[in-house]
Parts: C-alpha cells; sequence; structure tokens
C-alpha cells in the first residue's frame, strides 16, 4: 500500500475532477487501511469522498490475514460458520470506513460520505434471497451512510425496486449494456415510487449504477486483435469510452423525463452514474484514461490506490469530457459491430463472467477463512 505522504503531492488534477462535480471513491477496503490512519488521510489529502468494494477486495484483505488474527481467534473460539465469520468481518470493516467517512456524508447531505457492501455473489440470480441479505446487510452495518450493492442481472432489477421501496440505499453493480441500464434507471424509479406510496422520506433514499468500463475494452480489444485489419486495430481503445459515454446519454435522458419530475418534486435524489473498473487493464493505454475520458457532473468515479495515485500524479482534467461525444461514440459502437463484433454477445458475456468471478472471489475467501477457523480452533483447544 503506498501512503499519502510517499505518493506526489500534486493533488491539483483530483481537485479539478472534484470541481467538475465528478466525485472520486476509492474501490478498496481493508482493515489495515483504517486501522493506520490511511483511509482517512486519502478522504483529508485525496479528494476521497466514498469507498466501494466488492467480494476480490475482500478476499485480497481477510485473506491475507493481516489485522483479522484477533478477531478470527474469537470467532473461533465461539464455534461459528464461516459464513457467519465473514459477514462479521466485511460488516465490521464497512461500519468502521462509514465512520471515517461520516462527516463527508453530513457534510453533503447524504450525496457522498458511503461506503458499498455487496450481497453474497451466490444470490445473483434469486431475487428474493437479494432482497433478504441487503436488509440484513443494512441491519448489520447499522450505518446511515452504507450503500448494499446488488448486480444488475435480471434477477437483480425487481429486487433493486424492492430494496429501495424498503428505503435502502443501493449500489447497483455489473452493468455492462445500455439496455441493462436503462432496466436499472427504471427499477430505480420503481423504487421510488413504492417508498413515496409507503410514505417514506425520498430525499434520504440514494443510488448509484456501477457502469463497467475497462472490462468493455479488454474483451472487444481481443476480438479485435483477432481480426488483425488495420480498420480493427485502429477501434481499439475505443468502445469502453462509447458505451460509457451514450450510458450517460441515457442518464441525461431519464432524468429530464416526466417521470423523472414528478419524483424530484417530492425531493428524490438522482440515481448517479458511477464508473466502474477504471483501472488500465492494457498496458498500452495511459493509466488515466477512463478518468481523463469520463469527466462528467453528477458522475462517481470509483478508482483502485494505484489510479487515484496516477490521476494525482498525471491526470489531466479539462472538463467535460463525455457529454459532447454521443455522435462519435455511436459511430464506433456501429464500426464495431459491423466488423462482426456483436455488442449484444459481448455485454451478455461481460455480465456472466462479473458473477463467476465473484463467485469464485467468495468462494476463495471462504476456503481462507475456514482454514484460519479450524487453526485456530484447534490452538484453541
Amino acid at each position: 500500500m503506498i501512503t499519502v505522504s510517499e505518493a506526489t503531492a500534486n493533488a491539483g488534477a483530483l481537485e479539478r475532477l472534484s470541481d467538475e462535480g465528478v466525485s472520486i471513491w476509492l474501490d478498496d477496503l481493508s482493515r489495515r487501511r483504517i486501522e493506520s490512519g490511511n483511509l482517512a488521510e486519502l478522504v483529508a489529502t485525496r479528494n476521497v469522498v466514498g469507498v466501494t468494494t466488492n467480494p476480490s477486495i475482500f478476499q485480497a484483505a481477510i485473506g491475507s490475514g493481516a489485522g483479522y488474527e484477533e478477531q478470527l481467534a474469537d470467532l473461533a473460539v465461539r464455534g461459528v460458520t464461516v459464513d457467519e465469520a465473514v459477514r462479521m468481518m466485511t460488516t465490521a470493516d464497512v461500519r468502521a470506513a462509514a465512520d471515517v467517512l461520516r462527516p463527508v456524508y453530513d457534510a453533503t447531505g447524504g450525496r457522498d460520505g458511503r461506503v458499498s457492501i455487496e450481497v453474497d455473489p451466490r444470490l445473483a440470480h434469486d431475487t428474493r434471497a437479494t432482497v433478504a441479505e441487503a436488509r440484513q446487510l443494512a441491519w448489520l452495518v447499522d450505518r446511515p451512510n452504507v450503500m448494499i450493492k446488488i448486480p444488475a442481472t435480471r434477477a437483480g432489477l425487481p429486487a433493486i425496486m424492492e430494496v429501495i421501496g424498503a428505503g435502502i440505499s443501493v449500489n447497483v453493480t455489473l452493468i455492462f449494456s445500455l439496455e441493462r441500464y436503462r432496466e436499472v434507471m427504471d427499477a430505480y424509479l420503481a423504487g421510488l415510487e413504492k417508498a413515496q406510496a409507503a410514505g417514506l422520506d425520498l430525499s434520504a433514499i440514494h443510488s448509484v449504477a456501477s457502469f463497467f468500463v475497462s472490462r468493455v475494452d479488454a474483451e472487444i480489444d481481443k476480438r479485435l486483435t483477432l481480426l488483425g485489419t488495420q480498420e480493427a486495430l485502429a477501434l481499439k481503445g475505443r468502445a469502453a469510452l462509447a458505451n460509457a459515454r451514450l450510458a450517460y446519454e441515457a442518464y441525461e435522458q431519464v432524468f429530464a423525463g416526466a417521470r423523472w419530475q414528478a419524483l424530484g418534486g417530492a425531493r428524490a435524489n438522482r440515481q448517479r452514474p458511477l464508473w466502474a473498473s477504471t483501472g488500465v487493464k492494457d498496458p498500452a493505454y495511459k493509466d488515466t484514461l477512463y478518468v481523463d475520458e469520463l469527466v462528467a457532473p453528477g458522475t462517481v468515479n470509483t478508482m483502485p490506490e494505484a489510479t487515484l495515485n496516477a490521476v494525482a500524479d498525471r491526470g489531466e482534467i479539462q472538463g467535460d469530457t463525455v457529454s459532447g461525444g454521443y455522435a462519435q461514440a455511436r459511430a464506433d459502437l456501429a464500426a464495431v459491430e459491423r466488423l462482426g463484433i456483436a455488442y449484444d454477445e459481448v455485454v451478455r458475456q461481460l455480465e456472466d463472467e462479473g458473477v463467476a468471478k465473484f463467485e469464485v472471489a467468495w468462494q476463495e475467501l471462504l476456503d481462507a477463512v475456514t482454514k484460519s477457523l479450524n487453526s485456530k480452533g484447534v490452538d484453541a483447544e
């Protein structure tokens, strides 16, 4: 982990990004990061105003064992199940991070200062279980600035509506396609309408829609490279930005419509687009590509620490780089389609892979915690 003091002190690009209306969230969390004061320092000096987590992040943090030894020993003595142990550790970290970010939450009226925790990825195709898990996580963390992450699977859409309708703030994750993104916004509006009918305060409900970026380029670039023509190679590195820009266009359209106007009049909050998977996977691309080129007001960019430091060091923030590029974005995606790369097939594959990757990470975490509990249980005896 690079400490803030070790990184370049110039935070000008991060400040400019914030000034352009982009909320900077950190896509990482661990107990060491919290207890060392690193998270608080990033908030104080790096313009970080939120945190996102996912099963892979927790697998890396808890799987290492660093900072969790005492709690693991206590859990082993108590004989808890591995699922209970994992939830106790992850919710404890999210609760502590939420406390660090509480001043930001208060200062922004709940817009930022958020910490996200994801439902068990094994429930991604089970609506009722996802809703029950979301309610349980909100209760376990017990902080107003928590967001419950729900994947944008087919089964996740009605779960999003139900959870928002219950007054719980939601981070919708694993969005790859423009069609699914519109369905996510529709589920959010339906949830707000349900909450309104129940007499809940709409101003207290917040949501972000996590639209994944780099994975789109990773998959489409691979297919363009296989084609190998000059036309195909010229399109590398353009599909992900095009996809994200058209998502922002969809956001502008939905939140200018009559349905939203009625809810906005009741003090509801827009569901902000959140750019996820913003760490560049191809070393040929500038490491700040998915930050510099996705600047638009009312958005969130959640970054791994390496990307955060790269933006601070050499980010080029030059105003809105999204809303003027819709025609070019449509042209870029159309050009990819003309080469025989089917957009619908790619985004469907990415959604399936995204769910599967988190399931694998979750199982690896369960296996690591099981091993720790067993070893500590033997020692305790």
